[in-house]
């Protein structure tokens, strides 16, 4: 079996890491607007109790699962890999959003610590859901 990003797996590996981003963050952004919509959040610009950043938290790392999940899914080899490469990416991501909003008061700290943190094993969560149910050559 050839191995990450060699010869024809590049497209479809980078592809299942994609479209595991896509769905976290289209499930993410329409969740943050039906909860705007429906009044659970305040409007944009408002600040959010921490009730409400800890139902942020929880549908967030629901959807982390749900798109590495997608992402393994869609690999062409290496599922456990590709979930994590695409964690690692997400991780990557959070703490750049971390450190930029560190000294505004959008909400409280632990918030973008939590994305941080969850990023991982969030990923290694949607793969292993993934692997529980592969044939054993896949793992």
């Amino acid at each position: 079996m050839p191995e990450w990003g060699q010869g024809k797996n590049v497209g479809p590996s980078i592809w299942a890491v994609v479209a595991g981003f896509l769905a976290v963050v289209i499930l993410s952004i329409g969740t943050d607007a039906g909860l705007h919509a429906a009044g659970i959040f305040p409007g944009l610009g408002q600040r959010m109790s921490d009730g409400l950043f800890v139902l942020a938290t929880t549908y967030r790392t629901i959807y982390g699962v749900v798109g590495s999940y997608i992402t393994a899914r869609l690999a062409p080899c290496k599922p456990m890999k590709h979930a994590l490469v695409g964690g690692a990416i997400g991780m990557v991501l959070a703490t750049i959003g971390a450190v930029a909003t560190w000294n505004k008061d959008l909400g409280p700290r632990w918030y973008p610590v939590a994305l941080v943190v969850g990023a991982l094993p969030t990923a290694w969560v949607g793969a292993r859901l993934l692997l529980m149910g592969a044939p054993r050559e896949w793992s």
